[in-house]
C-alpha cells in the first residue's frame, strides 16, 4: 500500500478529484494550507501599499491506495494539476505498513 501527499493549486482541485476518480480512488483527504516552494511567494498591492505575500494558499491531497494504483494515481494528479507555470506543485509516496478500517476491523487493503 501506498500514502499519497500532493499539493496543489487550490483551483485545480476539482480536476484532480474527476481524474482521481476515472483511475478508481475511491476516497480521498482534503486540507487547505499554506506556503511556498522556489516561487517564494509574491508582491501584491493593498491600498498603495506594496507588501509580500511569503505563504500561498494550497491544497493538500492525501489519499491511500494499493500499489497497483499508485502509478496511475500519481500521473492522474501531475496532468490534472499541472497548468505550465510555477507553483504547480508536488506529489510525494510514501510506504504505507498497515491501515485499518476501524467500522469493520478490516485490515491492510481490504481497509482502502
Amino acid at each position: 500500500m501506498k500514502l499519497i501527499c500532493a499539493i496543489i493549486k487550490p483551483f485545480k482541485l476539482d480536476d484532480v478529484r474527476d481524474a482521481l476518480a476515472e483511475v478508481g480512488v475511491q476516497g480521498l483527504t482534503v486540507t487547505e494550507v499554506k506556503g511556498f516552494g522556489r516561487q517564494k511567494g509574491h508582491t501584491e498591492l493593498y491600498r498603495g501599499a506594496e507588501y509580500v505575500v511569503d505563504f500561498l494558499p494550497k491544497i493538500k491531497i492525501e489519499l491511500a491506495v494499493a500499489d497497483s494504483l499508485a502509478e496511475p494515481a500519481m500521473e492522474a494528479i501531475a496532468k490534472a494539476a499541472n497548468s505550465g507555470k510555477i507553483g504547480d506543485g508536488k506529489v510525494f509516496v510514501f510506504n504505507l505498513e498497515q491501515a485499518m478500517r476501524i467500522r469493520t476491523g478490516e485490515t491492510g487493503s481490504d481497509a482502502l
